[in-house]
């Protein structure tokens, strides 16, 4: 039996950086993960910060390479309409974002927690939620032996399929979904970079997104239906599709040959309230966007910053009933994210049995978009992030 302040399930971007905020708050933590940490450390994931995530990252000491091997971008390119038009951020907004994948947070974070001596327990196997008053978890630890979590405090960070989410009563809870009719075909390619920042490509054919990871790594999507197997797809096949959505918005793509293929549903989902009782949701457990705004890493963190200030004071006064400031602070901005995400999506992306009305309807909101400065601020505002309370 392994008794802490505040037990955590998930060792992803959100539980690992609200184990970072707690013990350096002095806060007893144990974080669990069923994934081993080379598993979770070596999952491809794209990784766009908001500026405030930044700052998060590194004025607490999480990582000290965000700024140094991130790349720093002050805007993005709408293509549409045989043109590119950049939105300059740093104009705009007086902000920018950092292209920083997941990967390396998560990587960060690992290595943060190991110089600190965290009690992360990856690799554990058979986590049941026993009791949420208080909260008892058991498990497997990654030797196959079995264990129990008691603890003050349960974060559930585990993710879309949370087994910390079902442990609320149905009867407590309000579950919001929006499925959506495509998905993103994903590549990973050895090739130079072929635009210096993010390039949002509206065509007839479907949208397409080109993005980087490095100076010779590229990350690349395009529109697809869900179904879609991505084995079925060959390199040259993959190429020129991308380079049809691209090329008649002036964007020639840089070639090279393609080490990884995924497809990525797009799903919407918002669990209120955040919080039951002694148990609280954070992350993609609570909230899941679409990735078109780069929001889903983005809100993680948040959650995590919000939770980090709550909880210390609800184990100091012993008092769960503190708790409920955290789903009152979170939910707002989660709502505002979900908005622009379903607003970028629906703005570039072909609509299943869309016709002519429709796509037109679509290049007229798009020049609206870069031709008035008022809503080119909006997505400027919104895609770097919004200030907590504005």
């Amino acid at each position: 039996m392994i008794r802490t302040a505040v037990g955590i399930i998930g060792a992803g971007p959100c539980g690992l950086m609200l184990a970072h905020l707690l013990r350096c708050a002095g806060v007893d933590v144990v974080v669990l993960d069923h994934r081993t940490r080379d598993a979770i450390e070596t999952t491809v994931r794209a990784g766009l910060l908001e500026r405030d995530s930044v700052r998060l990252l590194a004025d607490t000491g999480a990582s000290d390479r965000v700024r140094s091997e991130g790349h720093e971008h002050r805007g993005i390119e709408l293509a549409f309409g045989g043109a590119s038009y950049r939105l300059d951020f740093a104009d705009l907004a007086g902000a920018s974002v950092w292209l920083y994948p997941q990967t390396e947070v998560v990587i960060d974070l690992g290595r943060t927690h190991d110089r600190a001596g965290s009690d992360i327990r990856w690799g554990v196997s058979e986590v049941t939620v026993l009791d949420l008053d208080p909260p008892r978890v058991a498990y497997r630890d990654a030797a196959g032996a079995p264990a129990e979590l008691h603890c003050r405090y349960l974060v559930g960070a585990d993710g879309s399929h949370s087994i910390c989410r079902r442990a609320v009563p149905a009867s407590a809870c309000r579950q919001y979904f929006r499925e959506y009719p495509f998905a993103w075909f994903g590549i990973l390619a050895n090739a130079p970079r072929s635009a210096p920042e993010l390039v949002y490509s509206h065509s007839e054919r479907g949208f397409a997104l080109v993005t980087q990871r490095t100076d010779t790594l590229q990350r690349l999507y395009f529109q697809c239906p869900p179904d879609t197997d991505p084995t079925a797809w060959s390199d040259q096949a993959v190429w020129a599709e991308l380079q049809a959505r691209c090329n008649p918005n002036g964007w020639q793509l840089h070639e090279g040959p393609i080490i990884d293929k995924a497809v990525l549903p797009f799903r919407s989902f918002v669990h209120e309230p955040m919080q039951y009782g002694r148990l609280l949701l954070a992350g993609d457990a609570a909230h899941t966007v679409p990735p078109t705004g780069a929001k889903g890493l983005n809100l993680a963190l948040h959650d995590a910053r919000i939770l980090a200030e709550v909880l210390p004071r609800a184990l100091a006064a012993d008092a769960p009933s503190l708790l409920e400031e955290y789903p009152t602070r979170a939910v707002d901005r989660v709502w505002r994210a979900q908005h622009f995400s379903y607003w970028m999506t629906t703005l570039l992306h072909q609509l299943p049995d869309a016709g002519d009305f429709d796509r037109r309807r679509q290049l007229a909101e798009l020049r609206s978009v870069v031709e008035s400065r008022a809503a080119s601020t909006f997505l400027a505002q919104a895609y770097t992030g919004w200030p907590e309370g504005a």
